[in-house]
């Protein structure tokens, strides 16, 4: 938390609370490119992430950078029904528009940061959940 920008720092400490209760159990934290990171540890999970040999399997992410905070979510970017559910929810639940990459949901102001939708889409997939979707798109 040191490193995080002042401007950043309560709202990016209620967003990694916000997770770390909704997340549910079996995903580990971890820090991962300077980011806390929720993965599904490689003694759940021993292939891991196809791209780094080695490498517990990502789910989420969460950075402050320096113009936005970013939650970085594998889920919505394999699950278009979860990806739905979260853009329909978002727009009846802030008033401003989603600023949104395809895992990447970007918060520029700390103002409309929806904590409550951010906590149900984190318990909305289990690592079980999340191997068999990252394993069908992939075609193992």
């Amino acid at each position: 938390m040191e490193q995080v920008d002042e401007k950043w720092r309560d709202s990016f400490a209620k967003l990694a609370d916000v997770v770390a209760t909704n997340i549910p159990d079996g995903f580990e934290q971890t820090m991962t490119y300077d980011m806390i990171s929720y993965v599904v540890p490689l003694s759940s999970y021993p292939k891991g992430y196809h791209v780094t040999a080695n490498t517990p399997l990502p789910f989420i992410s969460l950075a402050a950078q320096k113009r936005h905070i970013a939650v970085y979510h594998m889920g919505i970017y394999a699950d278009n029904a979860l990806l739905s559910w979260f853009q329909e929810e978002y727009a009846k639940r802030v008033p401003t528009k989603l600023n949104m990459g395809k895992s990447c949901i970007r918060f520029t102001s700390t103002k409309n940061i929806p904590y409550d939708l951010i906590g149900e889409l984190v318990s909305k997939m289990t690592p079980a959940q999340w191997v068999n979707r990252y394993e069908r798109e992939l075609n193992i």
